[in-house]
C-alpha cells in the first residue's frame, strides 16, 4: 500500500495506445490511499516495462480519513485511472492483484514431510493458527520449499492464507470495475519478486524489505536458504502527517505539505533554535515509534531463528521517499539504508519519467508474479 505525498489527483506517463491489452501483464495495487498499476510484456530476455500510472482514491483537497475508504471510492479510482492510462478492463487477459495487512497470513513454517493431501489438510489447520477467522472458511495456498537442513523428516513449506469472505470482497471490486479476476497475490510475495528481479540476493546475511504505505508498513526479512519472515506494522505516512498535523496544531492539508518539504525535521524541530538531536531524545515521535517496531521485528526474528546479519534495509512505497527518513533509520539501527528501486534494471523503464518509482514496488511484483503464471 503506498502513500503519496504530492497534490495532484492522478498520475499518468506519456504513452501511445495500446493495442495489446489482451497480451500484456498488469500489476494492480488496490492501496488504501492510491491505486498503482504497471503493466509489462514478456520477452525473450525477461520483462519489459510498457506503462505505469497511479490515482488517489480519496479527495486530494481534503484531510485523508482511511476509515472512510469505502469500496465505491475504491471502483471510481481504479475506472478512472484505468480510463487515463487507455486500458480497457474487459480485453485484459492477464491481471494480478494483491491482499495485504491482516486480512492476509504469510509464514514459512517446517512440518513433517507428507503426502499433498495430506499436507493440504495440515495447512488449512495451521491457517486457522495465524490469521482472525471471519465465520467463513479459509483459503489457503502453499509451497514447498524443500527439505528442511536440520531435520531429515521435515520440510520447509510456505504457507498464505486468508478467509473467503476477504477474497469474495476482493474479486467483487475487480468485476465492478469490468475486469476478469486473474491471480491474486500476496502482498509480502510481490515486494519479494520485486527485488529479485531488481537485485541479486546475497549468499551471505539478510535483506529487510520495509513497504510503507498509508496506513501501515510491510517488513519483509529474506535471505538466500534463510528463513522467510513478514510482519504489518500499523504505522505509515497517514500518522507522520497526522503526528505533525496535531503537534504543530495546523490542518492536515498543510501538515501534508510541510511533510514532502521538510519530511521528519517538520516533527523534531519545534522552533528554528531547537536542538533536533536533544529533542529525539526527550519526546518520542512517530518515526521513533517506526524505527522501535523495525528493531522490534529484526529483534524477533534473529531470536527465532539465530541469524542476525541484517545486511541492508530497503525502503519502499509512497512513504519512503519522507526526506530524512532513510538517515533517520539508518542511524537509529546502524544498518545501511536506502530507498529501493524496482525499475533500475527494468528494460523500457528509462522511457518513464515517473517521480516516485519506489510506491511502484507492489505493482511491479504483482505484474512480475503474472509472467510466471
Amino acid at each position: 500500500m503506498s502513500y503519496c505525498v504530492c497534490h495532484h489527483t492522478a498520475w499518468r506517463v506519456n504513452h501511445t495506445k495500446k493495442e495489446t491489452d489482451s497480451k500484456m501483464i498488469l500489476g494492480l495495487d488496490i492501496g488504501r490511499h492510491s491505486i498503482k498499476m504497471v503493466s509489462l510484456d514478456k520477452t525473450k530476455e525477461g520483462f519489459k516495462i510498457l506503462d505505469a500510472g497511479s490515482r488517489l482514491v480519496p479527495d486530494a483537497n481534503s484531510a485523508y480519513d482511511p476509515e472512510k475508504i469505502d469500496k465505491t471510492m475504491w471502483a471510481m479510482a481504479i475506472k478512472e485511472l484505468m480510463r487515463l492510462q487507455n486500458i480497457n478492463p474487459k480485453r485484459v487477459k492477464n491481471i494480478v492483484t494483491g491482499i495485504s495487512g491482516h486480512h492476509v497470513s504469510v509464514k514459512q513454517i517446517t512440518t513433517l514431510d507428507m503426502p499433498l493431501e495430506e499436507l493440504h489438510s495440515s495447512m488449512t489447520l495451521e491457517a486457522r493458527k495465524h490469521i482472525p477467522m471471519d465465520g467463513t472458511d479459509a483459503v489457503i495456498d502453499f509451497q514447498i520449499f524443500g527439505q528442511n537442513s536440520r531435520e531429515v523428516d521435515k520440510i520447509d513449506v510456505g504457507l498464505v492464507a486468508c478467509t473467503k469472505g476477504v477474497l469474495s470482497n476482493h474479486l467483487d471490486l475487480l468485476k465492478e470495475c469490468g475486469f476478469k479476476p486473474g491471480v491474486v497475490d500476496v502482498e509480502p510475495i510481490a515486494l519479494t519478486n520485486a527485488f529479485t528481479q531488481a537485485k541479486e540476493m546475497p549468499e551471505d546475511g539478510l535483506v529487510v524489505l520495509c513497504d510503507i504505505g498509508a496506513v501501515s508498513t510491510g517488513i519483509v526479512v529474506w535471505g538466500y536458504q534463510q528463513q522467510f519472515f513478514t510482519r504489518d506494522i500499523p504505522i505509515g505516512a497517514h500518522l507522520f502527517t497526522k503526528a505533525i498535523s496535531d503537534k504543530k496544531e495546523i490542518p492536515y492539508m498543510d501538515a501534508q505539505e510541510l511533510l514532502s518539504k521538510e519530511g521528519i525535521a517538520s516533527l523534531l524541530n519545534q522552533s528554528s533554535g531547537d536542538d533536533t538531536s536533544a529533542l529525539g531524545i526527550a519526546e518520542r515521535t512517530v518515526f521513533d515509534n517506526l524505527v522501535e517496531d523495525i528493531r522490534r521485528s529484526l529483534r524477533f526474528y534473529a531470536k527465532t531463528t539465530g541469524q542476525s546479519f541484517f545486511m541492508k534495509i530497503l525502503l519502499s512505497g509512497g512513504g519512503a521517499n519522507t526526506p530524512g527518513l532513510v538517515d533517520f533509520i539508518q542511524s537509529k539501527l546502524n544498518v545501511d539504508t536506502a530507498v529501493f528501486n524496482p525499475l533500475e534494471a527494468m528494460d523500457g523503464a528509462g522511457d518513464l519519467a515517473l517521480p516516485n518509482p519506489s510506491q511502484y514496488t507492489i505493482a511491479i511484483g504483482l505484474a512480475l508474479r503474472g509472467g510466471l503464471s
